[in-house]
């Protein structure tokens, strides 16, 4: 092994001032995760401006042995993009490969560098009458590169699915510097694996993303945000199977929280009002969204999608699935619906010491599991309050354990929250679920699932992990 001085006299030339940094206050808004529970301390920050630059720069790690840790926007939820405490991890930020490279309008889709922010990509696509399917409140900050890492989610999986389904082709750097270049995609390809999918939701632990190929498809031609008021769970879901069999593909979203979610967001957030005007024991925001086609003067119109939202609410207000519900009245109210949605997590943070779950379990079985889970585990940790929300439809919620009033923080994620995180995995793999639906494993669940995977499983993701990096320098202590 080489010196780190040497290394970095050569990583210095490599990349210039502007792309090699160890100025401590450079490096310390990247060194803590975003949910501030993860403290690293670099030996560096490098900031290469293309693959080439970048696919060198890993060539001399590899040569020097220097381990890498890939960093998108830094919003993710589980340590999975903060180096450790050593001081000697390179933290790779890949923030200026930003260019979006080419936006084919006619096979309705993009091919984009790691480093573009998900809002801009959604900027670029609507700017050509197009959109990027999936969006999440972290829009502003999160990347493409971080998105496919962690295969994201967001609240449009119920239509267009994760990242997994979005991702056409993918050029990625492997851990001694190789370029594996495949953006171009082909409908049919029967060349042996799908090597793509070794790098989605990879965490980067097999290769670094440089760019990806993502589908596009039409921009919204009319779109209606209904908030909905339910007595249940089990009800909100007979409630999604009613809106997809009066509007199938229709229904792109379809979010769940309980009243006492609503109440902290309206307490946290200035100005914000509840939708409707009683409380209701569970809420549903649903979106409906038909695109914009191109139709014959010999066609009937369709219902106009307003229409027909209003007559399955109605329907479904008949059946006793829902106690009330608004439909957004313009795009400025739609998107205050949302915002109440999006600053949950805020709200809750903003209320003190809190552990997160980001769990599945097969959709059919989510009211039940979260109507046993939930006094369970207040049960046995007394004072704590556990709530539910997020996407109901895939069978996706975040599971939050609030503590008790008044607890000291440190002391209490140190001890209680290990435990009861602990406890809500046992019960999760009891119901045949994941611990992890859309955040990815990082630092925050690696032994979690060592304890809970499938070993043959877990024997194959290892095995994965040792052909491709077989020094173990990409992203070490990440996932596995």
């Amino acid at each position: 092994m080489r010196s780190p001085d040497l290394f970095l006299d050569h990583a210095h030339t490599l990349l210039g001032r502007r792309g090699l940094t160890r100025d401590a206050q450079d490096l310390a808004p990247w060194s803590t995760d975003w949910r501030g529970r993860f403290h690293g301390r670099p030996l560096a920050l490098a900031a290469p401006p293309d693959t080439a630059t970048l696919s060198a720069l890993v060539a001399l790690c590899h040569e020097h042995r220097i381990a890498l840790v890939p960093q998108g926007g830094n919003s993710g939820m589980s340590g999975g993009a903060t180096p450790d405490a050593s001081g000697a991890q390179l933290l790779l930020s890949l923030r200026r490969m930003n260019a979006i490279r080419t936006l084919d309008l006619a096979e309705r889709r993009v091919t984009c560098e790691a480093g573009v922010i998900l809002q801009t990509l959604h900027e670029a696509a609507e700017a050509q009458g197009l959109r990027f399917p999936l969006t999440l409140g972290g829009k502003g900050s999160a990347t493409v590169g971080g998105l496919i890492a962690t295969n994201a989610g967001g609240t449009q999986v119920l239509r267009h699915g994760t990242m997994r389904a979005l991702v056409l082709g993918i050029e990625a750097v492997l851990a001694d510097g190789r370029i594996y270049s495949a953006l171009t995609p082909l409908r049919k390809d029967n060349r042996g694996f799908d090597l793509k999918q070794l790098f989605i939701g990879a965490e980067g632990v097999n290769g670094i993303v440089t760019a990806a190929t993502l589908q596009l498809v039409p921009a919204v031609a009319e779109r209606v945000v209904a908030w909905v008021g339910v007595t249940s769970l089990t009800q909100a879901r007979h409630l999604l199977q009613a809106c997809e069999d009066a509007l199938g593909p229709g229904v792109e979203g379809f979010e769940v929280l309980p009243q006492s979610c609503l109440d902290h967001v309206l307490e946290h957030l200035p100005g914000s009002r509840a939708p409707l005007a009683d409380r209701h024991a569970w809420h549903a925001l649903i979106e409906f969204a038909r695109p914009a086609t191109a139709s014959s003067a010999h066609e009937t119109p369709p219902t106009p999608l307003r229409d027909a939202v209003e007559q399955a609410l109605a329907t479904a207000l008949e059946d006793g699935l829902i106690e009330d519900a608004v439909l957004a009245a313009s795009e400025t109210q739609a998107e205050a619906f949302w915002r109440l949605r999006e600053s949950i997590s805020p709200a809750e943070r903003a209320r003190g010491p809190a552990v997160q779950h980001d769990i599945s379990v097969p959709v059919e079985s989510m009211p039940a599991f979260i109507a046993q889970a939930a006094p369970q585990l207040e049960r046995e940790w007394p004072g704590t309050h556990a709530l539910a929300f997020g996407h109901l439809g895939d069978g996706n919620v975040h599971f939050h354990v609030v503590a008790p009033p008044g607890v000291a923080p440190e002391a209490w994620y140190a001890n209680d929250a290990k435990a009861i995180s602990r406890r809500v995995h046992d019960l999760v793999t009891e119901w045949g679920g994941s611990i992890s639906a859309e955040h990815g494993i990082g630092q925050l669940k690696r032994d979690e699932l060592a304890r809970l995977g499938d070993p043959v499983a877990l024997d194959l993701l290892r095995a994965v992990k040792h052909a491709l990096d077989p020094l173990g320098l990409l992203n070490p202590g990440k996932l596995l």
